[in-house]
């Protein structure tokens, strides 16, 4: 018997009760020694009482134990024959020795003992070294808990929870805005009645995709759609990659401003609130990129579809005016002002920062520009701004102008809004009055400002600048060095107005000719040197065609390479006859690789290069990549583009 029990019976208790019992025959016998005999036979019997009562019940107990152990052991034998799971015993040849009746049942197959497990289960295959795995059998999905040390393997039926699943992922909501993007600029230019029917035309192609897609759409104001799905119609518009954007454009083609969509899809959230906000912030990034595509946010997942057309150039310059207003009462309530470009700053980057600067100083404040390592593009430039004193003086280092840095400093960015592609990024997060002004698709990647400018059918920074300079004062007088700079930089971006040029880049030009700029000076500092000229030209030696219209050169793997000089010989590769997108990839000296995409506009090079981690525009962008050869990035670069054609 167990010691817990033997106390029951042998415990303080009965020591105290039998010396109790001893002391009272004890006085007993001093009265008279006959009572105390008769005391001491009593006590005695007692005591064999006791003794075979105890004895009666471990007899008892033992059988009680017996009869629950029988009980316990046939229930779990029980247990393991009905038990829905199966259970699989193999040895270390991977032979099955035994299996409980849900193994038979799962398997079709009554004699599975000595079998082959991975014979019998080939799933299994290679997988047995996991502590938990799924496989697929007799199309249904099992969920596998394997125990390798004693050999066993425990086999769970999940097909119901995966299609339960699978239901709840199709039966989300999805929510998505559809904007109809330049039916303003349309109407402009057609009459009201004109403007109407084709309004109504387009709205009738697109209830009618709608429908067919199973998707609930209203109309919320003249310009704007509101469309709800189910995750399922979202999955299958990705799988057209959201066509209704070609078709919308291809009707409208004949007009001399073609209607075009962009599309705000939020998805996976787990509010109909946060849904909105994803919706609607995914639109003002497809709008941000330039229009004519659709951004889908799936959880913290943007993906883009179309953008296959430049943005429309904006005719009026209301935004323009708002925004100079806008820029001008921030920097009367700034103490200073501090301009910021990008990495690598090139000749766009720079002008732009000039001009922001002389936007300063129209108001009298105190402005200074950020200045890193700069390249070749820009070394005359910049050889001109420091030989004029009063220019050469703005200029800081990055550490300098963290040093400057008030609680009520201004800080503007030009040419970039991915914070990871400033110069200092410690910047953004010293200042909360933050400006930026850009004419790069907006990608994922993005500041958050106070004051955003950021239009992508400009040709260049140097462009919007150049407009918001006037506005700053009707009496305007820009140095002359300020007004070249800013001239270098359309021009640049331009390719001497051959690309990306509308109406409003030979206005600002003209405003910045009438203003001082000296197009020969531009020239002087655009030259190039000879031996950058020879280095461009043996990247171009080194090329191949790919898919028949495009071509992909290589640099040298012997020699490192700038961003310019790679961007240059893109653009040279986009001069030779048949070819519509030109690629370059090189080394750049600290080892990452440059690749670099221009294209006349049938092919969009952004959405390669944003595959590739990249960005830009839809007929000029790039990336950087780090840690592979040149051999593999290649390979990239054309797995990306098979993907994107």
């Amino acid at each position: 018997m167990p010691k817990f029990l033997l106390k029951r019976w042998y415990g303080m208790h009965m020591v105290l009760a039998l010396s109790f019992s001893l002391l009272l025959l004890g006085i007993l016998t001093l009265h008279h020694w006959m009572y105390g005999a008769i005391g001491m036979i009593c006590l005695i019997g007692l005591v064999l009482y006791a003794l075979q009562a105890e004895k009666g019940f471990q007899r008892d107990l033992r059988l009680y134990l017996a009869t629950v152990t029988h009980r316990v052991k046939k229930a779990g034998e029980g247990v393991i024959q009905e038990l829905p799971i199966g259970i699989l015993l193999y040895n270390e040849e991977k032979a099955i020795e035994w299996v409980n009746p849900f193994m038979t049942h799962m398997s079709g197959d009554e004699l599975l003992i000595g079998k082959n497990l991975q014979e019998v289960f080939p799933g299994l295959n290679g997988k047995l070294e996991q502590k938990r795995l799924e496989f697929t059998y007799n199309e249904r999905v099992y969920e596998v808990l394997v125990r390798s040390e004693e050999r066993l393997l425990y086999f769970t039926d999940i097909t119901d929870f995966k299609e339960l699943t699978a239901r709840y992922h199709r039966e989300k909501a999805a929510l998505a805005i559809i904007h109809l993007d330049n039916l303003d600029e349309i109407g402009q230019v057609m009459d009201d009645q004109s403007r109407t029917l084709l309004s109504t035309s387009v709205a009738g192609v697109i209830t009618e995709w709608a429908t067919k897609h199973g998707i609930y759409l209203r109309r919320i104001t003249a310009d704007k759609f509101l469309a709800l799905m189910e995750r399922e119609a979202l999955d299958k518009l990705e799988e057209t990659r959201f066509d209704i954007l070609d078709v919308v454009r291809e009707m409208t083609a004949d007009n001399k401003i073609p209607i075009t969509l962009s599309i705000g899809v939020g998805a996976a959230a787990s509010t109909y609130i946060e849904l909105g906000q994803m919706a609607q912030s995914s639109l003002d990034i497809a709008l941000g990129r330039g229009g004519d595509q659709s951004a889908v946010k799936v959880g913290n997942k943007l993906t883009f579809y179309g953008g296959k057309s430049n943005a429309v150039e904006k005719r009026t310059r209301v935004r323009a005016r708002v925004i100079a207003h806008a820029l001008r009462d921030l920097i009367h309530e700034a103490e200073h002002v501090i301009v910021m470009g990008h990495k690598q700053p090139d000749m766009d980057s720079i002008g732009a920062s000039l001009g922001v600067l002389k936007a300063v100083q129209v108001h009298k404040k105190a402005a200074y520009i950020v200045m890193d390592e700069g390249n070749n593009s820009v070394e005359r430039l910049m050889r001109e701004i420091y030989a004029n004193e009063e220019l050469a003086e703005t200029f800081v280092t990055p550490e300098q102008a963290i040093r400057l840095v008030t609680g009520r400093t201004l800080l503007v960015v030009v040419d970039t809004h991915r914070p990871s592609l400033v110069i200092e990024p410690k910047l953004l997060g010293e200042t909360s009055r933050v400006v930026v002004i850009d004419h790069h698709r907006r990608s994922e990647e993005f500041i958050e400002p106070v004051l955003l400018y950021l239009e992508p059918y400009a040709s260049s920074t140097s462009e919007l600048v150049t407009e918001l300079l006037q506005y700053q004062s009707e009496r305007l007088n820009i140095d002359s060095l300020i007004a070249t700079a800013l001239l270098a930089g359309i021009v640049v971006d331009t390719k001497s107005f051959a690309f990306r040029t509308g109406s409003r880049t030979f206005e600002a030009a003209s405003f910045l000719r009438r203003n001082g700029a000296d197009t020969a000076a531009v020239q002087r500092l655009l030259k190039e040197d000879v031996n950058q000229y020879v280095k461009r030209a043996r990247i171009i030696m080194n090329t191949e065609t790919y898919r028949d219209n495009m071509a992909i050169a290589t640099g040298d793997p012997t020699e490192d390479y700038t961003q310019v000089q790679v961007a240059q010989a893109a653009e040279q590769l986009l001069t030779l006859s048949g070819i519509q997108a030109s690629f370059v990839a090189a080394q750049r000296a600290d080892g990452a690789i440059l690749i670099s995409g221009r294209s006349l506009g049938d092919i969009n090079v952004q959405s390669v290069m944003e595959l590739l981690g990249g960005g830009g525009h839809l007929t000029g962008a790039a990336t950087q990549i780090e840690g592979i050869t040149m051999k593999e990035a290649v390979k990239r670069l054309k797995e990306a583009i098979d993907s994107v054609i």
